[in-house]
């Protein structure tokens, strides 16, 4: 098997709308990575998918992924919804165009990048990386606060 990069990815939301923030954690080879950042005025679903769109364009060349989420939003989106709204060129089954396609449209494009195994883990539960990743998308939200980002 070739070496795998492992992606943990987080986003978090004062407020829904609100201010925002996401976190990354990129592991290979025993060496970590942290990434984080915000936006002053977002939502979570926004944050879930920047979180892994930012962590996977930090990789140089292609590479086998396993990305590690706790958004179901994320994981519907890139398993279930995706194909179908590409083919009916970034609009739902109802004929409306699909929210926050700027981010999906970004997302498919780092994917096709690479190659990707997508796991879910259900957060705020102990899992190590995502309670890493957590705490780094809660740092983006403390930056921007403090007027740091966004």
């Amino acid at each position: 098997m070739s070496d795998v990069v492992e992606i943990y990815t987080d986003g978090a939301c004062k407020g829904n709308p609100g201010v925002g923030g996401w976190g990354a954690l990129l592991i290979f080879k025993g060496v970590e990575k942290e990434l984080w950042g915000g936006e002053a005025e977002t939502t979570n679903n926004r944050m879930e998918m920047t979180a892994a769109i930012r962590a996977l364009a930090e990789l140089k060349r292609r590479c086998d992924v396993r990305l590690i989420t706790d958004s179901q939003y994320v994981m519907q989106g890139i398993n279930d919804w995706m194909p179908n709204w590409k083919k009916r060129g970034w609009k739902t089954a109802a004929k409306q165009p699909v929210k926050n396609a700027d981010l999906w449209q970004q997302l498919d494009e780092q994917v096709n990048r690479h190659n990707i195994t997508w796991q879910w883990v259900r957060g705020h539960t102990g899992h190590p990386g995502n309670e890493r990743a957590d705490m780094l998308a809660n740092r983006g939200v403390d930056d921007v606060r403090m007027g740091k980002l966004g």
